[in-house]
């Protein structure tokens, strides 16, 4: 299988609708856990066809699945790495998680 960074855009979206679907399926099965896992494949597809140019070091974004409103600090690649302003700990989200806060 090929690495997501190496698929067309085409490519991308197929297996962004494939993963979506076989995580809900999953959820709806009680699997929880593995739906989770296909939920960040998801996103990391999603991350691969924005331009990283898009995320702004400094704004304030929501991260789906997470409470609190993220800062960004700086970009490596498709992830965007930052804090909740409910934790202090530093971590990374990949950008498809990532939805800007309107003012």
């Amino acid at each position: 299988m090929k690495r997501m960074s190496e698929m067309s855009k085409e490519e991308l979206e197929r297996e962004m609708q494939r993963l979506w679907a076989e995580a809900k399926k999953k959820e709806r099965a009680g699997f929880i856990s593995e739906a989770n896992v296909l939920e960040q494949k998801f996103y990391m597809a999603k991350s691969y066809l924005m331009d990283p140019a898009q995320i702004e070091v400094g704004a304030q974004y929501r991260v789906a699945g997470e409470e609190g409103i993220f800062t960004v600090e700086y970009l490596n690649g498709v992830f965007a790495w930052g804090k909740l302003d409910t934790d202090e700990e530093k971590r990374g989200f990949p950008i498809g998680r990532l939805e800007k806060v309107k003012k």
